[in-house]
């Protein structure tokens, strides 16, 4: 995808490691990411001297005196990681500077003070909720990350849940990319994970959406490269992954595409290439996967014996390329050692990241080389102070789901939403409830028994809901859950506020079933003092509250049953 500009901060030509200021209320100087362009800054101190920038641009750096002087003592007496990046940054103005051992500064004794380096979080989705991180010397490259105006501009930061859309593209443009997706192609939403942060910032759910589901892409504005808006006209029935590249399509219709599956708003994206895999891999110094049996993958080129390894560059791609060797040979099964590698590597730099800043200059490296991101975050101060908001998430609190899908019966290539898991999952994110598994929480009790669906038996009436809801209540269940003893029964004699199921204690297990199918809140359930019968029927009285069948009346607190998911801090996860 082609980026719609490069932004540029307006101090770009500060030199970091320069923006030690003199505090006059201390008497230390301080690291001041704020400092404009203007005067001189005061005197460092004594035993160190102003360097002036040189002009001279056929004077060239030798490496090892470059890398002397990155060397050099802060004020402070801690180190000046500026000092590689600025000589980066005047190479790329044409105004190197030379250095030789005459420039190299006395070191004075540290004082004990606490190094001042602002660590910030993230350069890709995941590792801005990992707490990955990048220092402050690279905040001239983060702001020449593209990005493209898909028409919603949301505030950096926001006080309640953020979801981040990380788009991952098969585009085959770019330096190093030839070699995969498919040839001519503008690149299609080859993976897509829509990550949602609580509005605590305690945790964090990532939603893996399968590529190749039929869904609907709404009309989206587009801004084209001359500057000129176009609307690309919406579609019906359509592969997921063309809501990216096809008829002209941006991020801007992933993410309207993303808004109306789920019902999340969005706040920012995240679209990333081939490439951005095998960087951060190596930047890393690989990334341990695991695999409950050989893999030999003639389409991904990936070989690997049963057990762990640590894969990177090449090798990584391959593993999260993967899919006709593993699991059923298909795209759900690549989602899911796309997980596993997600996982690990999250796992990866939150335990190495910090302790290295080499590392966490490269993979600063890799957000420039392979990110895109919307005009929201499209500078270095912006996208700071997203990566400061969600830092505190636990990786312990960070769970990967798949949206539920079905075979598709029209298509074996693709599959459809199910709808039955789906909503109650959509729900559950919505309410921003944490994804839990079942059992593992507290007051844990013992299952309820539950009729089968023949012996269900109820009387639906409608009391608030839309008009017709009680007919298409008792198709849904006769249809999709086989409950045959199901009638309408009319209109309730009263509106109710909320939707409820009036069971006898003889009905216990039928009203496990029919609950768990409408997705029924115990507050829904009305149990009465005495037996039924038999051949008596329960009766549903859908209130106010209902909006459709297999909707959940309250968002769900637990993963619903027959959602795949994974947590990012389970290390026994491996390939089948």
């Amino acid at each position: 995808m082609d980026a719609q500009g490069r932004g540029r901060a307006e101090d770009d030509n500060i030199d970091p490691a320069d923006q030690w200021v003199l505090n006059p209320s201390t008497g230390k100087y301080e690291l001041r990411l704020d400092t404009a362009p203007g005067p001189a800054a005061p005197d460092p101190g004594p035993g160190r001297s102003r360097r002036a920038p040189e002009r001279d641009t056929e004077t060239r750096e030798l490496p090892a005196q470059r890398d002397r002087r990155s060397t050099a003592a802060a004020p402070d007496g801690g180190p000046r990681p500026g000092g590689r990046a600025a000589a980066r940054k005047a190479a790329r103005s044409g105004g190197a500077a030379a250095a030789t051992s005459s420039r190299r500064r006395p070191k004075p004794k540290k004082s004990g003070r606490k190094k001042a380096l602002l660590w910030t979080s993230g350069v890709l989705g995941f590792v801005l909720v990992a707490g990955g991180g990048v220092a402050y010397y690279v905040i001239g490259q983060l702001n020449d990350i593209p990005k493209v105006d898909v028409g919603i501009e949301n505030d950096a930061v926001t006080d309640g849940p953020v979801n981040i859309l990380i788009i991952g593209t098969d585009a085959r443009s770019g330096k190093g990319n030839e070699g995969y997706g498919d040839n001519g192609s503008v690149g299609h939403a080859d993976t897509t994970v829509l990550m949602h942060v609580s509005k605590d910032r305690t945790n964090a759910t990532a939603l893996s959406i399968p590529r190749d589901m039929i869904t609907d892409i709404p009309p989206c504005p587009t801004k084209q490269k001359d500057g000129s808006k176009k609307v690309i006209p919406g579609e019906s029935g359509v592969r997921f992954n063309t809501s990216l590249g096809q008829e002209g399509r941006d991020p801007g219709c992933t993410w309207r595409t993303v808004e109306k599956l789920t019902g999340l708003k969005v706040n920012h994206f995240m679209m990333v290439d081939f490439n951005a895999v095998k960087e951060l891999s190596e930047a890393v110094d690989g990334v341990e996967v695991c695999a409950a049996k050989d893999i030999n993958d003639p389409k991904s080129h990936l070989k690997l014996k049963a057990g762990r390894h640590v894969v990177k560059g090449e090798q990584a791609l391959a593993f999260v390329r993967t899919r006709h060797t593993v699991g059923f040979g298909s795209d759900l099964s690549r989602i899911e050692l796309q997980q596993q590698f997600l996982s690990s590597m999250i796992r990866k730099i939150k335990s190495d990241a910090f302790s290295s800043p080499s590392k966490l200059y490269d993979i600063s490296k890799v957000a420039t080389r392979s990110m895109t991101v919307d005009t929201g975050i499209g500078s270095a101060t912006k996208l700071i102070a997203l990566a400061n908001d969600l830092k505190r998430v636990d990786i312990g609190k960070i769970t990967f789901a798949t949206v539920p899908v079905l075979d598709n019966p029209q298509d074996d290539a693709t599959v459809i939403l199910d709808k039955s898991k789906a909503e109650p999952l959509f729900k559950m994110v919505q309410a921003d409830h944490m994804l839990a598994k079942k059992g593992k929480g507290k007051g844990k009790k013992a299952p309820v028994k539950k009729a089968p669906p023949e012996l269900v038996r109820v009387d639906v009436t409608n009391g608030g809901g839309p008009l017709g809801a009680a007919q298409e209540t008792v198709d849904w269940l006769q249809n999709s859950k086989a409950a045959k003893l199901s009638t309408n029964a009319g209109n309730a004699p009263a509106k109710l506020a909320t939707t409820q199921l009036e069971y006898a204690p003889d009905q216990a297990d039928q009203a496990a079933t029919l609950a768990d199918w409408m997705g029924l809140p115990k507050s829904a359930l009305k149990k009465s003092a005495t037996n039924a019968g038999d051949r008596v029927p329960m009766k549903l009285t859908l209130g106010k509250d209902f909006t459709a069948p297999g909707t959940p009346i309250e968002a769900p607190t637990e993963t619903p049953d027959g959602v795949q998911n994974v947590n990012a801090d389970d290390k026994n996860v491996c390939a089948k």
